[in-house]
């Protein structure tokens, strides 16, 4: 049978923490109060026992689990963590299990100064184990102010979790400082993903950042990194083109998004660049046509003006379409200039233009170095002479 300590004999044998532990168990079907007595001696006796008090602080939230949490007995157990932690602030279970439960009870000023105490009274080489619970605490509630501190706080130790903190700061809109930080880690070379994600990934996810929020991403010049990309990933120039030409027309400056798509597909090299390009800039312009054509149906008295711009909008869709051949043929000649047929197609696509024809056979025999040449270079010169033939020169 369990031995019962009577009042009078458990101070005299100053019994240690295991002989209190049984006797706690012996009592445990006894009402509440009772076994928090037992507690609170044994805890007068032995201030410095871990058991005992996580026993306690354990036992204590399982006695009030369910109830309200304007319940008075909820500051009691807040009252009893305070107590513990005088003798176990270097005891990080202790901190953890008194912040969860305080964030249980959405107490949530107090519940950022505990963690902050928890961290000023742990060892650094303790802190890993309560920063994912205060970061957890910070995004649970809407205080995004105090959320972004206490993230800049952390990464300071963590710099590696700088993802982390950029998904949180877009889920938030603080966009300009989610592309800063973007751009801080992409240009970082020593920087390694937690996410597994290549530096190639994390730059498409800049420019898609910055090209689509104009209006909310100001710190940054959006041109200088976009063409910082273009030199630095050649295999993806027709996305980042896109990607730059897109930030201007959200940007609501049309004019400059042409001069982009233009300069684009006069300096690709690849026809999977160049069509990707073509096919943005022909919807574009399409988009732009359509858009101006309802607002001519809908109006009643259109002026002149109205008529011209209309005019001028189908003209440039009707241009740009009526160059892509040549447009693709520029592509392949950047890609070998020393290319006779290429040079032989271009001709064609300019029949019926006599001065553009003689400027192209003029400009492939100047560049074509007969060493290079792919195909027979004398073809070139012999249709030159006779197209003068033809025309009786």
């Amino acid at each position: 049978m369990m031995e019962d300590f009577s009042n009078e004999e458990m101070p005299r044998n100053q019994p240690s923490v295991r002989h209190w532990l049984r006797y706690i168990e012996h009592k445990k079907g006894s009402p509440e109060h009772t076994v928090n007595v037992i507690f609170e001696r044994a805890l007068k006796e032995l201030p410095g026992s871990y058991k005992l008090w996580y026993s306690y602080l354990t036992l204590r939230r399982r006695q009030i689990k369910g109830r309200c949490i304007t319940d008075p007995s909820y500051e009691d157990v807040n009252n009893a963590f305070e107590r513990s932690l005088v003798f176990m602030h270097k005891m990080p279970r202790i901190w953890l299990d008194y912040c969860q439960f305080l964030i249980d009870q959405c107490l949530i000023t107090r519940t950022r100064h505990v963690f902050d105490r928890a961290l000023r009274a742990l060892p650094i080489t303790q802190h890993h184990r309560v920063w994912p619970l205060y970061l957890k605490f910070v995004k649970m509630h809407n205080i995004p102010e105090t959320a972004v501190r206490v993230f800049r706080r952390y990464l300071k130790l963590y710099p590696e979790d700088a993802e982390d903190y950029i998904e949180y700061l877009i889920s938030i809109g603080r966009l300009d400082e989610a592309a800063m930080k973007l751009a801080y880690i992409v240009n970082k070379e020593d920087f390694v993903s937690k996410h597994g994600k290549s530096n190639h990934q994390l730059w498409n996810e800049l420019c898609e950042l910055i090209s689509k929020n104009p209006g909310k991403v100001r710190s940054l010049n959006v041109d200088t990194i976009i063409r910082g990309g273009l030199r630095r990933y050649p295999d993806q120039v027709g996305h980042l083109w896109n990607s730059l030409a897109d930030y201007y027309v959200r940007s609501g400056l049309f004019e400059k998004a042409r001069d982009i798509y233009e300069e684009a597909i006069q300096t690709v090299t690849t026809v999977r660049d160049f069509t990707q390009v073509f096919d943005a800039y022909a919807q574009f312009e399409e988009l732009s046509l359509s858009k101006r054509m309802e607002e001519a149906a809908g109006n009643l008295n259109p002026t002149e003006e109205d008529d011209i711009d209309l005019e001028l909008r189908l003209a440039r869709f009707e241009y740009l379409m009526e160059r892509r051949l040549l447009l693709l043929n520029s592509v392949l000649l950047r890609q070998n200039p020393h290319n006779v047929q290429e040079w032989r197609k271009r001709v064609l696509l300019y029949e019926g233009k006599p001065h553009e024809i003689i400027n192209t056979y003029t400009e492939a025999v100047q560049t074509v170095d007969p060493k290079l040449a792919v195909g027979k270079l004398h073809t070139l010169w012999v249709a030159f002479a006779k197209f003068y033939e033809e025309n009786r020169q």
